[in-house]
């Protein structure tokens, strides 16, 4: 028997309701093995540890120029929150790192062509930091480095 009609000490009948079991029917069905999961966390009111919230992309003003040729932006970001930096030079990003670390806050690297931010708590001013990305566009390829200018508030 599976484990829950065994905890609950219930034969396989149509209807049942057995002490801490609440009355329920029965049905047999084919389920994948993500919807048996799903129906499982449902019946038994467990939900699965979620991962954490979503950082939002960052409000940036920039103008991107093409692989092989440097650019600056600027985003605006609360003190103690981060948002994520997309590298939007058209193309595949093939390599990325971080070039120039900020001094008022936290620069990582989520993936190739992803970076997040996290702006020091308490702090109100400004800071810079710089992604150097290397990839391929529709019309150049080359290392590009991108400096962003970080207004705290």
């Amino acid at each position: 028997m599976p484990p829950l009609l065994r905890r609950c000490r219930i034969p396989l009948p149509k209807t049942f309701s057995s002490g801490p079991c609440m009355r329920t029917s029965i049905v047999t069905t084919r389920l994948s093995g993500a919807a048996f999961l799903a129906l499982i966390l449902a019946a038994s009111s467990v939900t699965p540890a979620s991962a954490a919230p979503a950082v939002p992309e960052c409000s940036m003003s920039v103008t991107l120029a093409d692989w092989g040729e440097n650019s600056t932006g600027d985003i605006d970001v609360a003190a103690g929150e981060s948002c994520q930096i997309p590298i939007g030079i058209r193309g595949t990003v093939t390599d990325s790192s971080i070039s120039q670390k900020p001094a008022y806050g936290k620069l990582k690297k989520i993936n190739a062509s992803t970076f997040e931010y996290r702006a020091k708590a308490k702090y109100k001013g400004s800071d810079t930091f710089a992604i150097k990305a290397t990839g391929q566009g529709p019309k150049a390829s080359g290392t590009s480095v991108i400096t962003v200018h970080a207004t705290i508030k």
